[in-house]
């Protein structure tokens, strides 16, 4: 959740730190702060709100050091203000440190230290690190093994790092279920909970695993496990380019994402397409082959958007695969002891491959003997890393906070999945060969869609200020009311509800009205007749109705209030195309609101606590 940028070097600390903490404000932005080293003195300043409130505070102020730690905050224990802001320190603030993460036994770990007669400032979890650090050091001459002995007495999830006057030239940095990167220059080093924030300094990084920490100096770097064992990492070289983060003349980064599409879902599908031979190659999977086409049942475990884009895997794996497949959110399939055998498959889905609950299910579901398959954006994350095999959907860097692009890539990348298991089992080559005909079409008919821009706006203007919406959708649509639905709370704060849409009978159409104003999907597919009736049992409450329609289609022209028509495509890739208007009319209304696109109030990016 939070963002963490740490340097040691030749350089002033400050502007990288600052830079840094920019280009991950998209992981919390409740308050910032910065801490840096000079002449043994350790200078802390922070403050509640974005890195420009931080920035205004400092002011003026002398912010030397060449070394120094940073932090953005998504506030999990105490109020965001600015004592609770990180950095936090120990009793004399020799001991400061950065934290992303939850630590569960805090209060334990507080009591404890209170009783020794340490004294604490914030409500935080954090601050007891730095105590905890402190009480060990007491009993020891060696600064590392307080810090790891530290850490072993931590229950919870962290990404650590840690500035000390006892060692004013080194960085300490940890990691245990929260995501840590160190990046090596040439006489320098960056520690970053995210690759984007020290990109435009170095290329080269290394990956701390779960139950590793580091010691970092101008000599280079040691990494150790928290038993103290000496490992080498290999240095892995990041390739997107920076650019692919920046705004690109867009007013927000979720409008260039929703742009992105085209080009994104012909990335995800760019050299995966065996047209000839009707099939999709998935390189990724290689090695667990032959355990997936085996697979007897299947389970999909993700959250939040994600988990949208596998209940429409859910739905093509069914039809096409023709086998069992279970969508579970992965905060309940980690603690509900789910039945798994070992000849199931479980695909865990998450933009960031970092997500605390969809980790905690996929290491479960490996507990339990089941072969485990990745699906993520990030490259080199501890999902990509942990599962036995899977596949990136190569979106690039997603910075909205609201996730557009990553779910049409999500449903691409299980549409080839789809296709390859399919064809070996019951889909024949020349249905193969139209399938992979129309999934080439596929970027240019969501361009088609984005066209959609300006009379989605029109729409957006007259509904703006309502306070309900209702989304309907049927088969492989109502995934995509969803998802919709979510796009509008998240970013405009306004109350709507995804369902099917024969379920509205069972309970939603109580609250229909003329104030109500109800989003269908209804382009032309098997249910096209059925939700046609459902549209009209919300006419007849005087419910406004904006469609979602085929190109072409003249009849709900007059049924609807507006109608946004899109291209069409085989019925298990039509989300693809679905989405797009239902992602602009949400980015119109929240800007027409005046909201935060890119940062709504609450959320964060990489949700890496429970």
């Amino acid at each position: 959740m939070c963002g963490i940028v740490g340097y040691i070097g030749q350089r002033e600390a400050y502007p990288i730190l600052i830079n840094g903490l920019k280009r991950l404000e998209y992981r919390g932005y409740d308050s910032a702060g910065v801490a840096l080293t000079k002449n043994g003195h350790i200078s802390i300043e922070k403050q509640v709100g974005k890195i420009s409130a931080l920035e205004k505070w400092i002011g003026d102020k002398s912010m030397d050091g060449t070394v120094g730690i940073a932090h953005t905050r998504w506030a999990t224990h105490g109020e965001p203000n600015q004592t609770n802001a990180h950095p936090h320190s120990d009793t004399n603030n020799d001991i400061v440190l950065v934290h992303n993460g939850i630590i569960e036994n805090y209060d334990t770990l507080r009591q404890m230290l209170i009783s020794k007669g340490h004294v604490f400032r914030t409500e935080t979890d954090t601050e007891t690190i730095a105590h905890l650090i402190e009480e060990i050091y007491k009993s020891t001459d060696s600064f590392e093994e307080a810090f790891r002995a530290a850490l072993l007495e931590l229950d919870g999830t962290y990404g650590l790092v840690l500035i000390t006057r006892h060692e004013p030239g080194k960085l300490y940095a940890a990691r245990k279920g929260s995501p840590l990167v160190i990046g090596v220059g040439d006489g320098e080093y960056f520690v970053a909970s995210d690759a984007s924030a020290v990109l435009a300094h170095t290329r080269d990084m290394i990956y701390l695993e779960d139950g590793e920490f580091a010691v970092i100096d101008l000599n280079g770097y040691v990494t150790k496990t928290i038993q103290n064992k000496v490992i080498e990492k290999q240095v892995e070289r990041v390739t997107f380019d920076l650019e692919r983060i920046e705004k690109a003349g867009y007013d927000h980064f979720m409008l260039k994402e929703i742009y992105e599409q085209p080009r994104t879902v012909a990335d995800c599908m760019r050299g995966r397409l065996m047209e000839e031979e009707g099939v999709a190659r998935l390189g990724g999977l290689s090695d667990i082959m032959h355990n997936v086409m085996r697979a007897r049942k299947i389970f999909i475990t993700a959250c939040g958007t994600s988990y949208h884009a596998g209940l429409i895997g859910e739905y093509m794996l069914e039809e096409y695969c023709r086998i069992p497949v279970e969508v579970e959110y992965a905060s309940e399939f980690r603690y509900r002891d789910p039945i798994i055998q070992d000849d199931n498959l479980v695909i865990a889905i998450s933009q960031s491959g970092e997500t605390a609950d969809t980790l905690a299910a996929l290491r479960e579901a490996k507990r339990k003997g089941a072969t485990v398959m990745g699906l993520v954006n990030v490259v080199g994350s501890s999902i990509a890393r942990e599962t036995d095999g899977g596949t990136y959907i190569h979106a690039g860097p997603e910075i909205g906070v609201a996730s557009t692009k990553a779910f049409t890539s999500q449903v691409t990348a299980l549409a080839l999945l789809n296709v390859m298991i399919a064809r070996t089992k019951t889909m024949s080559a020349e249905q193969g060969r139209r399938i992979i005909q129309e999934m080439k079409a596929l970027p240019d008919k969501v361009e088609q869609a984005l066209k959609s821009d300006v009379l989605v706006q029109e729409i957006a203007e007259e509904f703006k200020n309502k306070t309900n919406f209702l989304y309907l959708g049927r088969g492989y649509n109502f995934p995509v009311a969803l998802e919709g639905a979510l796009k509008l709370k998240e970013i405009s704060y306004i109350h709507a509800e995804g369902y099917p849409a024969a379920e509205m009978k069972h309970g939603p159409i109580a609250l229909i009205d003329e104030d109500m104003p109800v989003v269908v999907i209804a382009t032309k597919d098997s249910t096209y007749e059925k939700i046609i009736s459902n549209i009209q049992e919300v006419k007849a409450r005087k419910g406004r109705v904006i469609a979602v329609v085929s190109e072409g289609d003249e009849k709900l022209k007059h049924e609807v209030d507006y109608t946004i028509p899109i291209p069409t495509t085989f019925n298990f890739l039509q989300p693809i195309i679905s989405i797009i208007p239902l992602q602009l009319l949400a980015y119109h209304i929240a800007v027409l609101r005046g909201c935060n696109v890119d940062q709504p109030r609450n959320l964060a990016k990489s949700v890496t606590v429970e």
